[in-house]
């Protein structure tokens, strides 16, 4: 699984993991970001294929799924770890799952201030903005390239 200096990646297990992914994306997202919570917990979480960031000393400070139906989502770093390459690690993770599950591609809905960090690792941008939960987002798409 991918690392960083101070995190490894690994697959999370929702049942003992969602505790910590819960504190990451309330911290992120609905504190942070000001998402109302009423639309961050989705009763997809428990499908999904998730992975996580975490020191060594077990905190996890990263988050990221991918769903049943090819979408990263809910990709989220603490602010202290922003920048040290977790994101990159998460998002590497997630891709590899995609291909190893058999996709041709993935889709995402990113935060337009993220657009640049996804179009680093090959997604495409489609369509217009939008908003959603009143933050600004653009849809990418991300094709294997051997399929």
């Amino acid at each position: 699984m991918p690392e960083t200096p101070h995190t490894m990646v690994r697959p999370a297990h929702w049942h003992t993991d969602e505790a910590a992914i819960a504190r990451v994306r309330r911290r992120v997202f609905i504190e942070e970001q000001a998402v109302p919570e009423r639309l961050e917990w989705e009763a997809l979480d428990p499908e999904c294929a998730w992975f996580v960031a975490a020191t060594s000393d077990g905190e996890i400070v990263g988050i990221v799924r991918l769903t049943p139906d090819a979408r990263i989502s809910r990709m989220a770093v603490l602010a202290s770890w922003r920048r040290q390459g977790v994101g990159a690690a998460l998002l590497t993770s997630a891709l590899d799952a995609a291909r190893r599950q058999g996709f041709s591609g993935v889709r995402l809905s990113a935060q337009t201030h993220a657009v640049p960090f996804y179009a680093r690792y090959g997604f495409q941008p489609e369509g217009e903005i939008y908003q959603d939960a009143g933050i600004p987002h653009l849809a990418m798409t991300f094709t294997f390239k051997d399929n």
